[in-house]
């Protein structure tokens, strides 16, 4: 199954292994300066803080294996079909702006939480990457039937996004299971949104009305 998995999906999947390995190897705190700080809420002693690597680095670390495996799974299952459609380059694009996506609106969280007074903690995960291919695959493949892993429930993949998208903003509006970025996965999502709307050319992008027929005399 590996083998047969096209290039940029194999080498997704090598480089988070790779990355964990690390984690585990080194640990987190030697680390931490590639996960995704907010400004303002890095670690004056270690002298850790955001950095613009970051919005890309942090989608290769994760917080344990259940969460690199749940992940990586999704990617297999909605990544790969999505690069033998878009082909190699189209498709890694699209990746690195769902992760690069995520991070600006968890940022954007991180320094609102700052400003209330709360504290804002790195974040780290690829999972901003996963949800925007999740909805690409949505949108690609709307009737295709999929199988939830946890209830079992088989579902179309457009019922499937609609499904995880509620959930996400609904946890991430109560505050619940806060240490989880529910705004970073909405991000992913969004921002692949915008990029499949900017490819068909589409609102808000291009034209937002049939072309007007010019009558040659």
């Amino acid at each position: 199954m590996f083998s047969n998995l096209p290039p940029v999906t194999k080498a997704l999947l090598i480089g988070n292994g790779l990355v964990f390995v690390l984690q585990w190897a080194l640990g987190d705190a030697a680390l931490a300066q590639f996960m995704l700080w907010p400004p303002g809420s890095g670690n004056d002693l270690l002298g850790i803080g955001f950095m613009p690597w970051q919005l890309l680095t942090y989608g290769f670390m994760h917080g344990g294996f259940a969460h690199l495996l749940f992940n990586m799974l999704a990617l297999v299952m909605f990544g790969a079909p999505l690069e033998h459609v878009w082909g190699e380059r189209r498709y890694l694009t699209y990746y690195l702006v769902c992760v690069v996506g995520a991070a600006l609106c968890q940022i954007a969280v991180g320094v609102w939480t700052l400003s209330e007074g709360g504290q804002a903690y790195p974040t780290v995960g690829a999972s901003g990457g996963i949800f925007g291919l999740l909805l690409a695959y949505g949108m690609l493949f709307p009737n295709q039937r999929v199988m939830l892993l946890i209830p079992p429930i088989p579902m179309k993949a457009r019922t499937l996004v609609i499904v995880y998208g509620a959930v996400e903003l609904l946890l991430g509006i109560t505050n619940t299971m806060p240490g989880v970025a529910h705004f970073a996965h909405l991000g992913g999502m969004l921002f692949g949104w915008l990029l499949i709307r900017y490819w068909r050319g589409q609102p808000p992008f291009g034209r937002k009305g049939p072309p007007r027929m010019r009558v040659v005399r």
